[in-house]
């Protein structure tokens, strides 16, 4: 999984056309940034992004060059970018922003990345993007920190000012969302939903809201799908509302359970819920969660079992990445060859679906650490043949590897 989150994610920095997009400041200072934007009756916008964030690098190598975003972003803001990691190669330039780097992290609470904050012309900030976009969403989403109707930052202190309005809160609610500011998010929903009636919360405007909302078995939302599942279903989807009826369950009433204890109780827990909450269908939820939770306990044998289980749910939906990510659990984790035998068969079954580079390199991986070294020789050469540049070398050293018969896996 890790070689296939490489190929969607990373993408070498293009400085071609650069000139025709996004103009960012070098060789400056916060203050100064602040002065030019004054002087000039522009907004800032700082683009906080780490060395290491795969989406980070798609903007600036798709995105910031593109002709009609710089048009947008040199018009309306002194652009800026901070990097918020600290590598070996950083230059002098980068090392100058270390310390305001920090301080910019814990002052405007970045803790996802690509975070994008802009800043009105005296530095005051009034908006946040958490995430990229393709250009014309992106140029969108920005345009909201230039419309005080539509900044986050400004609408969340008019939600503080008069936290009871029901129609602020609502505005509030999807803003945060968008933000990433979970806590925000519930608080804005909790004044929605406490102060709305039944039949307002049930409808197309407000069904995805509620579901949100429905986070832990306590709250109102919660309680509101759950005696009204058909009419969120004709809402929604079928199935929706026992999706997000399952999924504050298994966070309310099972995750802190199986944590605490040594043993593994997740069957005899799963089966007191299960008679709790008779009326929510939970099986779907339930298969996607067990993969998860007997990877975290390094149980192996039931991980391959409870993927196998998973699998047999999902049927023919069952998606060939997610094939790939299950097989290469084992190949990274496990030595047990009946657990590599079904993580063969489900690199098999994802090749099935869609034969790539990453899929390939994953097969002959497993074959290799299941002694069946010829097979992955022949799977390797072909995922080589297939491997983009930035794939093409770690995929050769891995066959030179296994045609000196040496592992392609960690040892003790």
């Amino acid at each position: 999984m890790k070689k296939l989150l490489l190929l969607l994610f990373t993408i070498p920095f293009l400085a071609i056309g650069q000139e025709k997009g996004i103009q960012f400041e070098h060789g400056t200072t916060w203050e100064k940034v602040k002065a030019k934007a004054k002087a000039e009756n522009k907004h800032i916008f700082v683009d906080a992004f780490t060395t290491w964030c795969g989406p980070c690098k798609y903007m600036s190598a798709n995105i910031f060059p593109q002709e009609k975003v710089g048009t947008f972003f040199n018009k309306n803001f002194v652009n800026l970018k901070i990097q918020m990691d600290e590598t070996e190669g950083d230059d002098a330039d980068v090392k100058s922003w270390r310390a305001e780097a920090k301080r910019f992290a814990k002052d405007y609470a970045i803790t996802a990345y690509p975070t994008f904050l802009i800043f009105d012309p005296n530095g005051e900030l009034v908006h946040r993007i958490v995430g990229g976009g393709e250009a014309d969403q992106f140029i969108a989403l920005a345009g909201e920190g230039l419309n005080p109707e539509t900044q986050y930052v400004t609408l969340l202190k008019k939600f503080e000012a008069n936290p009871n309005d029901v129609a602020t809160a609502k505005v509030v609610a999807a803003a945060a969302s968008k933000a990433y500011d979970k806590a925000t998010a519930e608080k804005a929903l909790g004044v929605v939903i406490d102060n709305s009636s039944t039949d307002e919360l049930l409808t197309k405007e407000s069904v995805s809201m509620l579901g949100r909302a429905a986070s832990s078995t306590k709250s109102k939302a919660f309680d509101v799908i759950r005696k009204n599942k058909a009419k969120v279903d004709e809402l929604t989807k079928p199935g929706y509302a026992d999706q997000i009826l399952g999924i504050a369950i298994i966070n309310s009433e099972i995750v802190s359970k199986v944590r605490a204890s040594k043993e593994d109780i997740l069957d005899q827990v799963i089966a007191e819920v299960e008679k709790t909450y008779a009326d929510v269908d939970m099986k779907n939820i339930l298969a996607s969660y067990k993969p998860n939770y007997y990877a975290s306990k390094k149980n192996w044998p039931k991980y391959r079992d409870a993927v196998n289980a998973y699998i047999a749910v999902l049927g023919d939906k069952t998606q060939a990445s997610q094939y790939n990510s299950f097989a290469w659990t084992i190949f990274e984790n496990c030595t047990d060859p009946a657990c590599l035998d079904a993580a063969i068969k489900w690199a098999e079954a994802g090749l099935k679906k869609e034969e790539t580079a990453a899929l390939l390199d994953t097969y002959a991986n497993v074959l290799h650490k299941a002694g069946k070294t010829k097979e992955a020789i022949a799977a390797q050469e072909k995922a080589v043949t297939l491997a983009d540049a930035q794939s093409k070398a770690d995929y050769e050293k891995t066959l030179a590897l296994m045609k000196k018969g040496l592992p392609t896996w960690e040892t003790e």
